[in-house]
C-alpha cells in the first residue's frame, strides 16, 4: 500500500515570479489614480494635442501632429507606469510593511523585483494597445518604409525606457517617506511631460534642446520617434537610457531601504 509522502517546500522561482507579477499587475489596474496615469492623462494628452495642433496649424518638421505625437505620448505612457505609478506604489509599499513581509517569505529579493518588472510590461503592453488604436482613430500613420526595423526599434526603446524609469522610480521609493514618494513623483512627471522632450521632439524648446535631450524622458520620447517616424534605431538616445538605466541600478541598489 502507498502512503502518501509530503514534500514541503517553495515553488520554483518561477513560478513564484509569475504568481507576484500577476498580482502587481492587477493591483495597478485596480488602482484608480494608476489607471488615470496610465491610460486616462495619455489618451487626453494624445487626442487635445492633435486637435490643438490642428486648429494651430503647427508643422512638426513636415509630418502631420498626429504622426510627431503619438510616438511622443507612447513614451508618456511608458515614463507614467514605469516611473510614477511604480515609485508610489513601492513607497507605501514600504510604508506599510509590505516589502518587509514578502521579503521574509520564499520569494527572494530578486524575484520580488522581477516581478514589479514584469507586472510593469504587461501594463505598459496594455497602455501602448490603447494608445495605437486611440492614434490611429486620429489619423495616425506609422513609418512602414522598413515595418521590421520600426517594430524592432520600438521594442529596444520600450525595454530601455523601462529599465531606465523603473530604476529610477525604485530609487525614489526607496529613500524617501511615502507621502514624500508620491509628491515627487506627481511633480516629476508634470515637469517631464510639459517640458522633458517626451511629448514634443525636443527641437522644439529652441535654445534649451541640447540640455533637455539628456534627460531619460527626451531620449525616450526620441527614440520612439525614430522608430515610427523614420523607422530607424536612434542609438544615441538608447545610450542615453542605458546610461541612466545603470546609474539608477547602482544608486537603488546602495540605498534601497525594504522598511
Amino acid at each position: 500500500m502507498n502512503t502518501f509522502t509530503p514534500r514541503p517546500g517553495s515553488a520554483p522561482l518561477s513560478r513564484q515570479v509569475a504568481a507576484q507579477a500577476r498580482m502587481e499587475a492587477r493591483l495597478m489596474l485596480r488602482n484608480g489614480e494608476q489607471l488615470l496615469l496610465a491610460l486616462v492623462i495619455p489618451v487626453i494628452v494624445l487626442v487635445g494635442g492633435v486637435l490643438a495642433a490642428d486648429r494651430l496649424g503647427l508643422d512638426l518638421s513636415g509630418h502631420k501632429p498626429v504622426d510627431v505625437l503619438t510616438p511622443g505620448v507612447l513614451a508618456l505612457a511608458v515614463m507614467s507606469t514605469a516611473f510614477t505609478s511604480l515609485a508610489i506604489a513601492t513607497g507605501f509599499e514600504r510604508r506599510y510593511g509590505v516589502i518587509k513581509r514578502l521579503g521574509s517569505s520564499p520569494l527572494p529579493r530578486h524575484g520580488l523585483l522581477l516581478g514589479k518588472v514584469l507586472a510593469l510590461l504587461n501594463v505598459v503592453v496594455l497602455q501602448l494597445v490603447v494608445l495605437v488604436v486611440a492614434g490611429l482613430v486620429l489619423g495616425w500613420r506609422p513609418s512602414l518604409v522598413h515595418p521590421l526595423v520600426s517594430a524592432g526599434s520600438v521594442l529596444v526603446a520600450v525595454a530601455a525606457g523601462t529599465w531606465a524609469f523603473a530604476a529610477l522610480g525604485l530609487f525614489v521609493a526607496g529613500v524617501l517617506r511615502a507621502e514624500a514618494t508620491l509628491a515627487l513623483a506627481n511633480l516629476v512627471y508634470l515637469l517631464l511631460m510639459a517640458g522633458g522632450g517626451v511629448v514634443l521632439p525636443t527641437a522644439a524648446y529652441g535654445a534649451a534642446a541640447g540640455p533637455i535631450s539628456w534627460l531619460p524622458s527626451a531620449a525616450l520620447g526620441d527614440a520612439m520617434r525614430a522608430a515610427l517616424v523614420d523607422a530607424r534605431l536612434d542609438v544615441t538616445a538608447i545610450a542615453i537610457l542605458v546610461g541612466w538605466g545603470v546609474l539608477a541600478t547602482l544608486l537603488t541598489a546602495r540605498t534601497f531601504r525594504w522598511e
